[in-house]
């Protein structure tokens, strides 16, 4: 894989998580408030901490990216958005950050060493390329456990693998981040 293409495939990386993000929110949005908070079986014990999780990982990993270190992020405590409107509007914001991101990188960028420190004091010096594949394997995880709590409401979990393939372009024409 050429590094160009390993780009694109990054640039597209992004797009597929705010589809996702955007699909999955927009179906929670089916849930009452104590719906979305309600105790659940899964690694976080709610589709809202879970999904709050995922965005305060989004801006440690986007910090780690930027230099500016992970302790220095602006979201506190284990649920920041705990009504939904507001997480869907503060993820969005994410992820047109993180395509922007990806829009702008150049080959080279990929191979940029990124100084993490971790929450017990190691430090890893990480390739960028790897440090984004870590950012979109998470949020797949995560946004799957929530998906399946979500398949224990009476709202019906969206499908999230329409994205990269031709044939599914007929069911995800006229939604955003697509294109």
């Amino acid at each position: 894989m050429s590094d160009n293409t390993l780009r694109d495939h990054f640039l597209a990386m992004a797009r597929n998580s705010a589809w996702s993000n955007n699909r999955l929110l927009g179906a929670c949005a089916g849930l009452t408030d104590a719906e979305f908070a309600q105790e659940r079986t899964s690694f976080f014990p709610s589709i809202q901490m879970t999904l709050n999780h995922n965005l305060i990982v989004d801006h440690i990993y986007m910090a780690d990216i930027k230099g500016i270190g992970r302790r220095n992020i602006s979201l506190v405590g284990d649920i920041p958005f705990p009504k939904l409107i507001d997480l869907k509007k503060a993820q969005d914001a994410f992820d047109a950050e993180l395509i922007a991101f990806c829009d702008s990188l150049s080959a080279s960028d990929l191979n940029r060493i990124i100084s993490i420190e971790w929450h017990d004091g190691a430090v890893s010096e990480e390739p960028l390329q790897l440090v984004l594949s870590h950012l979109f394997i998470h949020q797949i995880h995560h946004r799957g456990q929530a998906h399946a709590m979500l398949a224990g409401t009476n709202v019906p979990p969206p499908q999230l693998d329409e994205f990269f393939l031709n044939y599914d372009m007929p069911r995800r024409k006229d939604e955003p981040f697509t294109g």
